[in-house]
């Protein structure tokens, strides 16, 4: 597995306290639920813009991701020095342009399917559902979530990995470092208020 994959399931270890055992299956339910969600707005694109794309997607988004832990994460040390208005600010942000980015992705629909390959124990008591995007011609995208067990909540998605193990939370940690240097926790809500605008317009969320 990627160094940086390693360094982020560590940081979400940390981050989270243990939780009791969970049934077999729980957190690909998490993931299946998301993409039959996913896959209904994808069906109905035709009459849907990108604002309601983005509401009928919000809910789930929210339920599915654990997005808090992942925003604390991706934003490291600036976080612990944040004030709570800052960071609740950051969580909003990043909610709005998470949610944008599948509003913005998912604008169509030509046949393609969900399908799940099983899950596995990951690092950091996590767990790894691997899952295909599958094309009409029989092509495949793989996708593999990274769930945590989140307490009372049940187990949410805290990371996705793309082809090659590349983990989509590393990136924006490492995109997101330039921004927070130069300009702080305020200066990052900021530029991702702004993509979540260019994504989805100024009345996503």
């Amino acid at each position: 597995m990627p160094r940086n994959v390693v360094a982020v399931l560590a940081a979400v270890a940390c981050a989270l306290a243990p939780a009791a055992p969970a049934r077999a299956g729980q957190a690909r339910d998490v993931v299946e639920r998301f993409h039959a969600a996913l896959l209904e707005v994808m069906q109905q694109a035709v009459s849907l813009d990108a604002p309601a794309r983005y509401s009928r997607l919000a809910p789930r988004v929210e339920e599915s991701f654990h997005l808090p832990l992942m925003i604390r994460i991706a934003s490291g040390s600036h976080w612990d020095r944040a004030g709570e208005a800052e960071r609740q600010r950051l969580v909003a942000a990043f909610t709005r342009m998470s949610v944008g980015t599948y509003a913005h992705r998912f604008d169509g629909f030509s046949g393609e399917r969900f399908e799940t390959d099983g899950e596995s124990p990951g690092p950091g008591s996590t767990v790894l559902v691997r899952t295909r995007i599958v094309e009409p011609d029989g092509g495949s995208v793989a996708l593999t979530y990274v769930l945590k067990q989140a307490g009372a909540e049940g187990f949410r998605i805290v990371d996705v990995l793309l082809a090659k193990g590349v983990s989509e939370l590393a990136v924006r940690r490492s995109e997101y470092q330039t921004i927070l240097a130069e300009r702080g926790v305020a200066g990052l809500a900021a530029a991702l208020d702004e993509k979540a605008d260019a994504l989805v317009g100024a009345s996503g969320g």
